[in-house]
């Protein structure tokens, strides 16, 4: 019984991700299907790279991970098929994938060009339904290396690098939460930041003055406040609140950091 989950900016609303199951379905009826969102922003590429990241791991070992966020179907970007050390990954090739192939180890990467591995009408404008629904379903029916070409020249998407000049360190907003917390690019260890430091971030031109704490129930409720995550990301938060919507911040956005 494989495990095979879906990730999409489909929403619920509509036919989409019942049809993807529905194909999923229609051809190993054993399959277990996750759904681990299909709520990410339409188009979010970085999002749903960065959610995939963070979730692969949890599955058990063999899981086949579908992210079909996908601007670019029906034009020339290939469909592929990533063999990672312990998953697999289907989508477009688009980066999407890679964040977290290439954490667990890629083993080879494929293009989806076997027509056996899809429907056999295949649409321009829904590739998760006819390409990747299917593709997915038929792992451990069909040999991996049947459903194309090995190809090296994939997009890559990897997590942002912060850097560190005079003391202040320039680093991204990788993913803001439901919540409106803002994991910033910063990792626990990258640099010498410490529960109980005081920082100042500036954000969009505001300078605001946080210390680093364990959780979010150690400030006043409608504080903002630092603290490394369960991800291991310091993330900049306001107890009870969104530093988000406070501070104007979303994924993509350049903050300093100063300590």
């Amino acid at each position: 019984m494989r495990v095979i989950t879906l990730l999409t900016d489909f929403g619920n609303g509509d036919y989409f991700v019942a049809s993807m199951k529905g194909v999923i379905l229609s051809i190993d009826p054993n399959a277990t299907i996750v759904d681990v969102t299909h709520d990410v922003p339409s188009f979010n590429i970085l999002k749903a790279a960065f959610i995939l990241w963070a979730t692969y791991r949890y599955f058990p070992r063999g899981s086949i991970h579908v992210v079909v966020v996908d601007p670019g179907v029906g034009t020339n970007r290939r469909a592929i098929a990533v063999m990672s050390r312990n998953y697999y990954f289907i989508g477009p090739d688009n980066g999407v994938l890679t964040m977290a192939a290439e954490d667990d180890g890629v083993v080879e990467v494929r293009e989806i060009s076997n027509r056996r591995v899809m429907l056999s009408e295949v649409s321009s404008t829904f590739h998760g339904r006819d390409v990747f629904a299917p593709a997915a379903a038929y792992l451990g029916l069909v040999d991996f290396k049947d459903y194309g070409p090995l190809i090296s020249d994939y997009v890559k998407l990897t997590m942002p690098k912060p850097i560190e000049r005079n003391g202040v360190i320039e680093a991204q907003v990788i993913y803001v939460d439901k919540f409106g917390n803002v994991y910033t690019s910063v990792r626990r260890g990258m640099f010498n930041l410490n529960y109980g430091d005081s920082i100042t971030v500036n954000a969009k031109g505001r300078g605001i003055r946080v210390r680093i704490s364990k959780s979010y129930g150690y400030v006043n409720r409608g504080e903002a406040l630092a603290l490394f995550n369960s991800m291991g990301f310091l993330e900049l938060a306001v107890n009870g609140g969104s530093f988000s919507s406070e501070y104007g911040l979303s994924e993509g956005d350049v903050i300093q950091i100063a300590h």
